[in-house]
């Protein structure tokens, strides 16, 4: 196995240790730092992989069948379980993993069926910016839980409030920033708010994304079924 395909399969066996070290409260302490530090390495290692092991398949000719099906794999079961965990520590909302979890079975079956049919569907901007969206969000969000539960705990906890900067806690965290006496309690509420964002962020570019990928295999199914009956004319010509 290559050097690429090795740290995607990597990425693979990080998952579940993942998920134990966030939901083991017994063990507070992983190699001399808090679980959720430890955690918040191991996503972040895990995530640089998956710009690495694609840059060092293309730089060293090494794309193989086996990399390119096990990568979108790695990134889904690593995104995923990280973002069910947030929902489990009350971190994230269900109803937004639901909607980017939904996205990614929609795009795996499309995908598969495409690639029955011969068609190729390149990733397009929207997925990269999902990507990057996501892996914010977990990220913040991991922050935050290492600081005891979120201070913001009505925002978006079942429809997302429009008008955020009315709860109590954010005026005071706006208002301490226009002060510059920012204290631990006032850092919470932003890195909430920037992970709630970044999770808006990803639930947008996954309806998009989704959207576009779908108008992709239709309109290469269209171009195939042409092409076919070009070639069926000049055929019987």
């Amino acid at each position: 196995m290559n050097l690429p395909n090795t740290l995607t399969v990597g990425r693979i066996f990080v998952v579940p240790v993942l998920v134990v070290v966030l939901l083991t409260p017994l063990v507070e302490d992983w190699f001399g730092v808090t679980r959720y530090a430890f955690a918040i390495a191991l996503f972040i290692a895990a995530a640089l992989t998956d710009f690495f092991d694609g840059h060092l398949a293309r730089k060293r000719n090494q794309v193989s069948k086996l990399g390119i099906l096990l990568d979108p794999i790695a990134d889904k079961l690593l995104v995923s379980a990280a973002l069910i965990v947030l929902v489990e520590k009350h971190l994230a909302p269900a109803w937004a993993v639901v909607i980017i979890l939904g996205r990614e079975f929609a795009v795996t079956g499309l995908r598969s069926i495409a690639a029955a049919e011969g068609l190729i569907i390149s990733a397009n901007q929207a997925a990269k910016i999902k990507m990057w969206a996501q892996s914010v969000a977990v990220v913040a969000l991991m922050v935050v839980g290492a600081n005891s539960l979120p201070p913001v705990s009505n925002f978006g906890s079942v429809i997302p409030s429009i008008f955020f900067w009315e709860i109590p806690e954010v005026q005071n965290a706006f208002a301490d920033l226009l002060k510059l006496s920012l204290d631990s309690n006032d850092w919470r509420v932003f890195g909430y708010l920037i992970g709630r964002a970044a999770l808006w962020v990803a639930v947008i570019a996954s309806i998009w994304s989704m959207l576009e990928y779908f108008a992709l295999f239709r309109r290469a199914e269209k171009e195939k079924k042409t092409a076919q009956i070009k070639l069926a004319e000049n055929f019987v010509e």
